[in-house]
This record gives structure tokens, C-alpha cells and sequence, in this order.
């Protein structure tokens, strides 16, 4: 086993062990890494690197730098990504080379990856002011990510993010309507040209992305069923067209009567704004919901616009994200089997469903010994 020694200096814990001599120039090799939490920490590290040695896999010295590499690494991605993901991934990594872009990638460490997610909680932001925890915890996967494919293309001997502890997200508290409640919003989305699509988004729970990109060709009216095969969303002030979230997103929704009333009323008004807008008109698409020039409709915009009308109906406000938690929450007290609901909202489980409504069990757990004592004993 190869040589090694634990060290605390300046606050924090290091190591360094002999890596043997190098294959070409026949000069003694050293591994030395400092900012560690604890003694610990350093010991299971140093421990890690004369495994390497002791394998002969251990990972040669390198002057990259962490921008470099995040440049790499980052164009790499793009096949491999949604463009609305690798947008997101490039604002984090933009973010990663402003603080940390001139370090060393093989002299990160946990502790200094920790402090610059503090700095950003702190004093992140454009103006001074500190990040959202849910955006540095972005970020953080990001470093994470990248540094894992570092280690696998032997670049590092270790993912320092890995060991690096992220901030803490609190799950933002849910608020939905009630069904009166979206009744007072539908009686005033009624004035609005959109207002097909709020009832898409209420009575199915489908995405903003996933309502804006529905086609004519994905709906089957005498089976009434529509399918979910594609999206709209933005990517910095551009409008793209894409694939759903994940491969569960893409799925068959089964629909009822005023649903489907809302899909012919849409195509009636999408065929008086085409005969409007004459020439102007843009016909490349097959589109459901368009712009008055039959364009994609701007999910941004769309959003905007939903928030004036729950303005106008004096509801109590939410997220135009809310409604498809209200389709969740009203269907699961409505005894809807957690399994379809899960189903329809395209989750790739029901687990995921069942934490997410955990507000709503409590009362499905009642109703359903309710139930069975009634069925035994009445």
C-alpha cells in the first residue's frame, strides 16, 4: 500500500500519499488535497488514493481548470438533452465559471464547493441580494453531474461535489382551489380567447408545455382520448417546440364530455381567427392553441395572462402550475384510484403521486375504513 499522511492546517484537513514513479519521466509522484471537514473525511479520501495506486489506476496530474472543462462537458450534453435542460444546465455552469471557473478540477474540494454554495445563498444574486435555495440546489446538481463524468473519463480521482453537502429545499406548500373556486375562475376565463385551454389544464392536468403543444392529429374525438407526444416551452426569449419532460410524460389521456366540448368550441375559433388573419396566417403547424397570427403561443405569456384573469375572478391566488395540482387534489377526494391519477398526470410512479397529494391520503384513509366497516358490520 502506498505511503500517506493526514494533516490539519489552516482550519481544515488534508492528506498527501506517494502515487510512485511516473511511467515516462521516472519522477516520484505526489497526490496532495486539502479542505476537508474532518480527520475522517481526509482518511476515507487518502484511503481512495492509494487504492488507485495500489491498482495502478491513479489519475495523472492535470493543470485544467474547472471553466474549461464545464465548456467541454457542456457541449457534450447537447444531444443528449431537452433544450429547455441544457438551457438550464448553461445558466448553472455560468454561474459555476463566475465563482469557481479558475480553480483547478483535480484541486476541488467539499469544503470549498460548500462555502461557494453559501456565498450564493448569501450574496448570489445580479443585485447583492442571496439565491433561492431550489437554485443553488440546481447548480449544485449540475457540479455534481459534471464531476461525476470527470471522474468516469479519469480526469479526477474523485467527485468533490458528491461529498459536498447541497442546501436544503423546504417543498413549497400547495395551494390549490376548491372545485367552487375554479368555478369562479372558468365564469370569468370565458371572456378570454385562451379559455379552452384553462379548461384543458383544469380538467385534465396535463403541463402548461404539454397543453400549448397539443395537435389536432393528437386528439381522437370518438374515442375521446388525447395523447401527449410533444411541448412548447421557452428557452431564454425563444419558443421550442420539443419532446415531453420524460419518457412516462409521453402518454394517452382519457377525457369526458365538456372536455371535449372545449376541443370543438377551440377548432369552431380557430377557424374564424385563420379567415381573420387571412395571408399573416401560420399554417406550418397543427397546432390546438395558437397566437392570433397562428403561431405557438408564448408559455410565458400564457402564464401572465392567467394571473390576470385570477386577478379579475378574486380567487385566491395560484401558479398556472396550481391548476394541475387542483385536477390531482379534487380527483383523488373524488375517490379517483391514486394509480390513474398518477397515470394521467404522466408520473413515472405512484409513489411519487402519493408523496406529492400526502395532504390528501389522510382523508382517502378515512373514507376507505368508512367504507369497509360499512360493507362488515352495517
Amino acid at each position: 500500500m502506498a505511503r500517506g499522511t493526514v494533516f490539519k492546517r489552516q482550519g481544515s484537513w488534508g492528506f498527501k500519499a506517494e502515487a510512485g514513479l511516473h511511467p515516462e519521466t521516472g519522477k516520484r509522484r505526489q497526490v496532495k488535497r486539502q479542505g476537508f471537514r474532518t480527520k475522517r473525511e481526509a482518511e476515507q479520501a487518502l484511503a481512495e488514493v492509494q487504492k488507485t495506486v495500489f491498482d495502478g489506476t491513479v489519475v495523472a496530474n492535470s493543470n485544467m481548470r474547472l471553466d474549461d472543462f464545464l465548456d467541454e462537458w457542456l457541449a457534450g450534453q447537447k444531444a443528449r438533452l431537452r433544450s429547455s435542460t441544457h438551457h438550464s444546465y448553461a445558466i448553472a455552469s455560468k454561474r459555476l465559471k463566475q465563482h469557481l471557473g479558475r480553480c483547478k478540477l483535480q484541486a476541488l474540494t467539499p469544503l470549498q464547493i460548500e462555502k461557494f454554495y453559501a456565498d450564493l445563498l448569501d450574496h448570489g444574486g445580479r443585485t447583492g441580494e442571496g439565491l433561492a435555495p431550489k437554485t443553488v440546489k440546481n447548480t449544485h446538481v449540475v457540479l455534481r453531474k459534471a464531476l461525476a463524468d470527470a471522474e468516469r473519463l479519469g480526469l479526477v480521482q474523485r467527485n468533490a461535489a458528491a461529498a459536498a453537502r447541497g442546501p436544503s429545499v423546504t417543498r413549497r406548500e400547495m395551494t390549490t382551489w376548491s372545485s367552487d373556486q375554479l368555478k369562479e375562475f372558468t365564469a370569468v376565463a370565458q371572456e378570454s380567447r385562451m379559455r379552452n385551454a384553462f379548461t384543458i389544464l383544469a380538467s385534465t392536468g396535463v403541463r402548461r408545455g404539454e397543453a400549448l403543444g397539443l395537435r389536432w392529429g393528437d386528439i381522437d374525438f370518438d374515442s375521446s382520448q388525447i395523447a401527449i407526444v410533444q411541448t412548447v416551452s421557452t428557452v431564454g426569449s425563444k419558443i421550442v417546440v420539443g419532446q415531453p419532460k420524460t419518457a412516462g410524460s409521453r402518454r394517452t389521456v382519457y377525457v369526458h364530455d365538456t372536455t371535449i366540448k372545449a376541443l370543438r368550441q377551440q377548432r369552431q375559433l380557430q377557424a374564424e381567427e385563420r379567415l381573420a388573419a387571412g395571408p399573416v396566417w401560420e399554417s406550418g403547424n397543427d397546432l390546438v392553441f395558437r397566437n392570433v397570427t397562428g403561431g405557438p403561443v408564448n408559455p410565458d405569456q400564457f402564464s401572465k395572462h392567467f394571473n390576470e384573469l385570477v386577478e379579475q375572478a378574486e380567487v385566491p391566488r395560484i401558479r398556472l402550475h396550481d391548476l394541475r395540482h387542483t385536477n390531482a387534489t379534487l380527483s383523488l377526494k373524488a375517490g379517483v384510484h391514486p394509480k390513474v391519477v398518477s397515470e394521467r398526470l404522466g408520473h413515472s410512479s405512484i409513489a411519487i403521486t402519493l408523496d406529492l397529494y400526502s395532504h390528501v391520503t389522510p382523508g382517502i384513509s378515512r373514507d376507505a375504513a368508512a367504507t369497509v366497516e360499512s360493507m362488515m358490520f352495517d
